[in-house]
């Protein structure tokens, strides 16, 4: 696709999600919410204290919470004092975590509970991974896997200052991740070209080759076939990513099921679209994929006000 030099870096913006107009209901309204700041957004850490009390401390401060429908720990939050959510004396103790809503999504599908042992594959800088120790209570283990050891650094930091304590850091591809045990459940929060993050970062660099969709497919592909040799027998996969692209849902979900996973579906409280059966991309090529794709869950900012995910849970059997 080429794009004139001489547009502005909003019509850019706009001219490359062009691909997807067919697939996303409201598509002028999407387009609305791109470049619109993202709402701020917590979620409330009960290993240290109660959403309560942090409402009482938080309100004391002059913030405005408001509970999320997607979870009682999730909290949108309104303020005016300058220094923000990364600079109070609660988020340096561990009472919360700065994170977007449907960042939360993919813990709260794969559903872990303690004294199981879970592999996060790609976990760094560790909102998900705190997420699942706070599910559990700190009770069973995590292994919590980046190949970044500079990612690795934020990591450590967010379990310390979170105060997790059942969580194991290792450093590798996850391609070529070994264990000697197999796991209850693997989070693959999946490496991606990031497409749904423009409004939490409005300078993403967007690839409009879309060369980096296929790259990217090819290594979400790799990861996802890894992680179904690592898990147990009706063990359970959530595989997410931060993009719209089909080659990185769809096109992933469907290799999945290839391989001997089974698709099962995601319940969520926040308005979602089914995963896509049929596409034509820029280039006018034909995308059909297995039907049971359609299990998997399209999150787009319009819908709720917040960026949009794909997710998709699946069942070794």
């Amino acid at each position: 696709m080429m794009l004139g030099k001489g547009l502005n870096y909003s019509q850019r913006v706009f001219r490359y999600y062009e691909r997807y107009k067919d697939i996303i209901p409201g598509y002028d309204e999407f387009l609305s919410h791109l470049l619109k700041p993202l709402p701020h957004s917590i979620r409330v850490n009960t290993l240290k204290i109660s959403p309560e009390r942090l409402i009482q401390r938080m309100e004391a401060k002059g913030f405005i919470l408001k509970q999320s429908k997607l979870h009682p720990w999730f909290f949108e939050v309104e303020y005016t004092e300058e220094r923000g959510l990364g600079a109070t004396l609660e988020h340096t103790l561990g009472y919360y975590y700065v994170q977007e809503i449907v960042s939360g999504i993919p813990p709260i599908a794969l559903d872990p509970k303690p004294w199981e042992v879970i592999l996060d594959m790609a976990a760094a800088p560790g909102s998900k991974t705190t997420q699942i120790a706070q599910m559990m209570g700190c009770k069973g283990t995590i292994v919590a896997n980046d190949i970044s050891r500079e990612r690795i650094k934020a990591l450590k930091s967010n379990l310390d200052r979170l105060g997790v304590t059942n969580t194991v850091i290792t450093v590798c591809d996850a391609r070529r991740f070994r264990s000697s045990i197999l796991f209850d459940r693997i989070l693959l929060d999946a490496p991606c070209s990031s497409e749904a993050t423009i409004r939490k970062d409005p300078s993403l660099q967007l690839d409009f080759s879309y060369r980096s969709t296929k790259w990217f497919s090819r290594l979400q592909k790799g990861m996802v076939e890894r992680a179904y040799n690592l898990l147990k027998d009706d063990g359970v996969l959530v595989y997410s990513v931060c993009t719209f692209a089909p080659e990185e849902c769809e096109e992933v979900v469907e290799h999945a099921l290839k391989i001997g996973f089974k698709i099962e579906q995601v319940n969520i409280p926040l308005k979602h679209m089914e995963g896509i059966v049929e596409w034509v991309d820029e280039k006018g090529r034909r995308y059909r994929f297995d039907p049971d794709v359609s299990r998997s869950i399209r999150i787009y900012p319009h819908f709720e006000d917040t960026g949009g995910m794909f997710i998709a849970k699946f069942r070794k059997v």
